[in-house]
């Protein structure tokens, strides 16, 4: 490709469409996080100005439950406020002109805008493909599904910063390019390595299954060349981008001394899944996912993956599959995890030296395998990201609608099933256990039947989820996933994670549709919860101090992290921690207390 053809969508009109959509999304998010207060204007529309008053900003827009802001973004002009003169919309110049109220340093600013220059980059590629409407992607198959997907993390205005990538791979390795990938492997010297797996699994025989005697008879044929013996070695696959940017320089002395060596690329294609560091085996669906490290810099966090972290995940993993297995409403829900079967990192003993254990360095050479879902399907089962409940197409039309227009339910029945599916699984780890997951879109995978939500299945359990008791007794190989957080916070796993974070984008996608009046949506959200309760008397007193009907809840501010501190947002140690509470907000199940 030529540097001219790699740029072939960033032209006036696609770059103008994209900053419309971007600035929409600032205006509704950075509002309901209480960082920009809308005046409302006589004409019924509202404004914002700039922090100088030169520049004035107006929309309409359409409030609703969680003070969500449904901002029209064709309304959206930008004003001269001294004569009313109509500016160019710009969405850099947005954030310039609103730096102050948004908190964006001197330090952070030109990183952030970085981030969302890269972030409009890809949404103009977005808008430049071939219009697929939302009806015809809901039948989709499960990768079209998630390649298809079109807005990233519906809370985080810079949600796509990918900083590292040139535009080059950004359209080899972007989830939305649907570019297949073959990963590079490397032999590890065991000396430097660690290995842990599932006891149903062992090193030998994830690696011939995934690899095959032929891959692997090529590899070891590579290695004696250099007079090294494979089996001194443990094999990790590595991200392309992580080859050549960051290992094949910065682990430089690792690769000269043999320590590492550079076996090529293996023989299956994948595709890099919304989580863009895992990738689906395109060839062989069954095949393990693969997660490898990448250190680009993405929504506040290096993506990078800690050789001592994933040293546990296995045990985890397996912890938490024998709590599922062992809970009959658990069960009941057709609930499950896919495991993260083995994990093997690389030890660079002078970067070690060097860092503390939070350090980027520590992080550029791990990987892990994780279940696939196909496996587990059955005859007219089809799976879907979770996200894409949140996928609208260029022409307004919803993923969600169609998936109900498709199971011919009416959509309060659809949405119960939806939930029955979802929620009552968190609610119940909580309760029962004080057990919190990260469940946003991108880490659950919904199965989908005859347009209906059958169950839900999560994934990336390691680093997501926590137990919030202190006291809880755990496997030692586990006990890193206790932590300590305070009483009236607790909660806020739910509040925050799935009604702010997901259902209240769900609850406008089918109130803009007209499937559903709001007070519908909140009181079926309700209805599960109250049932849920009811299941489980033995509980009362935890449903009582952890009270899913109060009147309100802490505002938990995920932009303001992001703005604050884009290269790490939170201490995975300590979330709790980092949490940004403005405010509260009114809880839209408290009026339907059963």
């Amino acid at each position: 490709m030529s540097p001219r053809d790699a740029v072939a969508h960033l032209t006036p009109a696609l770059w103008e469409r994209a900053g419309r959509l971007l600035v929409r999304k600032a205006l509704a998010e950075f509002t309901h996080e209480r960082l920009l207060t809308p005046e409302p204007q006589p004409d019924g529309r509202y404004a914002v100005t700039s922090d100088d008053g030169s520049v004035t900003y107006r929309f309409a827009a359409r409030l609703l439950a969680l003070d969500h802001w449904m901002v029209d973004a064709d309304s959206i002009t930008r004003h001269r406020t001294q004569d009313g003169g109509e500016l160019p919309l710009d969405a850099l110049d947005f954030f310039l002109d609103l730096r102050g109220r948004l908190g964006l340093g001197d330090a952070i600013l030109p990183v952030y805008l970085e981030e969302i220059s890269s972030t409009l980059s890809g949404t103009a590629y977005k808008l430049s493909g071939e219009p697929v409407a939302a009806a015809e992607l809901a039948k989709s198959g499960f990768q079209t599904v998630e390649t298809g997907m079109t807005e990233g993390h519906p809370c985080f205005v810079a949600n796509n910063g990918r900083l590292g990538f040139g535009v080059h791979e950004y359209l080899s390795y972007a989830p939305e390019t649907a570019s297949p990938i073959q990963l590079i492997w490397l032999a590890a010297h065991r000396d430097h390595t660690t290995f842990t797996s599932t006891p149903d699994l062992d090193y030998d025989g994830l690696i011939g299954e995934e690899l095959g005697e032929a891959t692997l008879d090529r590899f070891a044929a590579t290695m004696a060349g250099l007079g090294l013996d494979l089996a001194d070695y443990l094999l990790i696959p590595v991200h392309p981008w992580q080859w050549w940017n960051k290992l094949s320089v910065t682990f430089a002395a690792e690769v000269a001394q043999r320590r590492l060596v550079c076996l090529g690329a293996g023989d299956d294609a994948y595709l890099a899944q919304q989580s863009i560091r895992t990738f689906f085996n395109t060839d062989a669906p069954s095949k393990h996912y693969v997660k490898a490290a990448l250190s680009v810099l993405n929504m506040g966090f290096m993506r990078g993956l800690s050789a001592a972290y994933m040293e546990a995940t296995p045990a985890i993993n397996d912890w938490l599959a024998g709590l599922i297995a062992g809970d009959e409403l658990l069960r009941s829900t057709r609930f499950s995890i896919i495991r993260e079967r083995a994990a093997v990192g690389y030890h660079h003993r002078q970067y070690e030296a060097a860092t503390d254990k939070g350090s980027p360095y520590r992080k550029m050479l791990a990987a892990l395998w994780r279940e696939s879902p196909v496996p587990t399907l059955d005859p007219g089962q089809r799976l879907a990201t979770m996200a894409s409940l949140l996928h609208t197409d260029s022409e307004g039309g919803s993923f969600v609608s169609a998936l109900i227009e498709e199971s011919g339910l009416p959509p309060a029945r659809w949405l119960r099933r939806y939930l029955d599916a979802y929620l009552r699984p968190v609610l119940h780890c909580f309760y029962a256990y004080d057990l919190v997951f990260m469940p946003h879109g991108e880490n659950v995978i919904l199965v989908i039947e005859d347009g209906a939500v059958h169950r839900a299945i999560f994934k990336d359990i390691a680093e997501e989820i926590a137990v919030m008791d202190p006291d809880a007794v755990l496997p030692p190989a586990v006990g890193r996933i206790r932590v300590e957080v305070p009483e009236d916070k607790k909660l806020l796993s739910i509040f925050t994670d799935v009604f702010d974070c997901f259902l209240r984008f769900l609850s406008g996608i089918l109130v803009t549709d007209g499937l559903l009046e709001e007070e519908t949506f909140w009181r079926t959200v309700a209805e599960c919860v109250s049932d849920y309760q009811e299941s489980v008397p033995e509980l009362a007193e935890k449903f009582e101090r952890y009270d899913m009907f109060a009147p309100e809840f802490a505002l938990s501010c995920l932009n303001r992290l992001q703005l604050r501190n884009n290269q790490q947002m939170v201490d995975l140690q300590d979330p709790a921690g980092a949490l940004q509470l403005v405010g509260t907000l009114k809880n839209p199940i408290a009026p339907f207390r059963a």
